[in-house]
């Protein structure tokens, strides 16, 4: 049974079939990814940094505190509502 190349095997027949000019356009190319690649993974980390830091601003403790009460609010008003129906 014949043996198949991977992708970096038929890559690297190519490339030895390359000019230099060429070789140095596959470079280039390369860097281009590379630089896309390193620039994608900082706009993530700075992403994630700006909403740790909207999240620990004053007025976002402030909603999560009113939703926090308002959701206890609900669970009161929802036991209140049960509870005299349980006592017959």
């Amino acid at each position: 049974m014949a043996k198949r190349l991977t992708d970096r095997q038929r890559l690297a027949l190519k490339i030895d079939s390359l000019t230099d000019s060429e070789i140095q356009e596959v470079l280039d190319y390369i860097s281009i990814m590379e630089a896309m690649r390193r620039s994608r993974s900082l706009a993530i980390a700075w992403d994630d940094d700006w909403v740790a830091r909207l999240a620990e601003e004053y007025e976002n403790k402030r909603a999560r505190q009113a939703f926090e009460w308002e959701a206890a609010r609900r669970r009161a008003e929802r036991r209140a509502a049960v509870a005299p129906i349980s006592r017959i």
